[in-house]
């Protein structure tokens, strides 16, 4: 599998297919992995897309059970991982690309449109996660009990305290909606957007239908889409479709000559 690297930061990643770019965003919070796509989540977006896209998904920075490392930078958390996935396409020479993010790729992809929003043409929020006020520290308890310990074990050098300065950084600094934006950022945004909503804890629905109802180019999935297998691919067909309807007109007519070649 390669690598991208970059001063102290080594990403491993992955690509499948060929087409026009699509950036995958595995779930599992901070422990975000490629092989996670297969493990946990209800589709594999690497694979089912790989037949019409260009799909590149790596393992977060820092996620314990994967292969990509880089400092622990407290005092810009999201900021550090939109680096990497900034750094990656440009490592690939992609200027523009679609982004599919499970869980917390939510706030990652926010982030992504606030800092090269004129590079990403369509994104899908795949039951994503958001700020819940009835449990406002769940993130950080989670990842205190959870990531932070196992990231320690493999990083003897970064200690507890340091971790738990990172995740108040990241989640509990700004502890609202979907933390990278504010919702006149997503009122103002047009960039075309699909939700998949969810609703467990660190999924809520009111926050992924709010997104929907607030950015002005939004679909909505059917909800629940996942909670009984047959309706799976339901909602894998709707990505799709958004994801072939929003795809650049010159690259989809390249592929249509390739293809006939």
């Amino acid at each position: 599998m390669p690598f991208y690297e970059k001063g102290p930061v080594r990403i491993h990643y992955e690509e499948r297919g060929s087409g026009f770019p699509l950036m995958v965003i595995p779930g599992g919070g901070l422990n975000s992995t490629i092989a996670g796509l297969d493990a946990t989540h209800p589709f594999n977006a690497l694979k089912e897309f790989s037949n019409a896209f260009r799909c590149i998904g790596a393992d977060l920075r820092n996620a314990p059970s994967g292969q990509s490392s880089g400092p622990l930078e407290a005092d810009r958390p999201w900021d550090s991982f939109t680096d990497d996935h900034i750094g990656l396409m440009d490592h690939l020479g992609i200027k523009k690309f679609m982004v599919l993010g499970y869980c917390i790729g939510q706030p990652f992809i926010w982030n992504l449109i606030k800092r090269a929003g004129d590079r990403v043409v369509a994104a899908v929020l795949t039951q994503p996660s958001g700020h819940r006020p009835e449990m406002p520290t769940q993130f950080y308890d989670r990842n205190m009990e959870g990531w932070g310990p196992e990231f320690v074990k493999k990083r003897p050098e970064c200690t507890m305290e340091q971790v738990s300065g990172f995740l108040k950084k990241m989640y509990l600094a700004n502890p609202d909606f979907v933390f990278t934006v504010s919702r006149d950022f997503v009122k103002n945004c047009q960039t075309p957007i699909l939700v998949l909503p969810d609703d467990i804890p660190p999924h809520p629905f009111k926050v992924a239908m709010e997104v929907a109802m607030l950015a002005p180019n939004s679909q909505v999935s059917l909800y629940p889409w996942k909670d009984t297998p047959d309706k799976v691919p339901l909602a894998v067909r709707h990505i799709r479709m958004f994801l072939e309807s929003n795809r650049p007109a010159v690259a989809a007519a390249e592929q249509q000559r390739a293809a006939a070649d």
